[in-house]
């Protein structure tokens, strides 16, 4: 149940909401075993609201049960049989015209010092890049950050959305620029951004967290973050024949596409 990728799987990206949540669980629970004794990793919510005629057009739930046609389920016409003896509740409808939006992050917080927040990770989604709620309300959340000098971890393993909006890339050399993208906004021992590029063709690198001044920096290994949610996600079964959604660019679709025709997945 390995990707066929040596890291980031941009067949992954159109699963995100489900990726999402576990990137940053898996994170959590990774940087959880490295710090101090009075230090915690805690997942945050964050919670906007943003119209159907925005980026999003569809309601996001928080479990959804997906359908694979191909594995023989049953239908009875166009409607799913209910068993007779269920009491099904008749309930009361409300329509919205707007969509709740939650997107989860990790916070390390200082418990000695009455959760005190040391550092923030975010794994940036569609939605914090496009115009619209959740990127005004993305980088509010930066702006505090840097008001209060809390290091901040932003790691884009989405393609889709203007990266510019949101990530400070003009200072990047071009050189440097790649398929995803990691960086690091520190304020010791002096305030300085640090960039990862992550390639299509690479594994994915493990990146320094910053903690408290007198603290070293924790490692987030990204790989093995990335191997298991594809593996706990059960994505073995992605269609690989057709182009991914975004769409690659062209030196990178080259690359993908003699790959996965030498692993047989075309």
């Amino acid at each position: 149940m390995l990707s066929p990728f040596p890291g980031m799987d941009p067949y992954l990206e159109q699963h995100w909401r489900d990726v999402h949540h576990r990137l940053v669980t898996y994170s959590c629970d990774q940087i959880q075993t490295q710090l101090p004794p009075e230090l915690r990793a805690r997942m945050e919510e964050r919670v906007f609201v943003t119209g159907v005629g925005g980026p999003i057009g569809h309601r996001i739930p928080d479990v959804h049960v997906v359908e694979y046609p191909e594995r023989g389920m049953v239908r009875s016409g166009t409607v799913l049989a209910v068993e007779e003896q269920v009491d099904v509740a008749a309930p009361f409808v409300v329509e919205f015209s707007d969509l709740r939006v939650t997107e989860t992050h990790v916070e390390i917080v200082d418990a000695s010092s009455g959760n005190r927040i040391v550092s923030t990770l975010e794994f940036l989604s569609p939605t914090n890049k496009f115009a619209g709620e959740g990127r005004s309300e993305y980088l509010r959340k930066r702006t505090e950050c840097r008001e209060a000098r809390i290091p901040l971890v932003e790691i884009d393993l989405t393609r889709a959305g203007p990266r510019s909006g949101v990530l400070p890339i003009d200072s990047i050399p071009p050189e440097h620029h790649s398929t995803y993208l990691a960086c690091v906004e520190r304020y010791h021992p002096s305030h300085r951004l640090e960039y990862y590029p992550i390639p299509l063709h690479s594994r994915l690198p493990a990146i320094r967290i910053p903690l408290r001044p007198q603290d070293q920096d924790v490692l987030l290994r990204l790989q093995p973050v990335v191997e298991q949610a594809y593996q706990n996600g059960r994505y073995a079964d992605l269609n690989y024949r057709n182009p991914p959604n975004p769409p690659l660019s062209a030196a990178d679709s080259d690359w993908a596409d003699q790959r996965l025709r030498a692993l047989g997945k075309r």
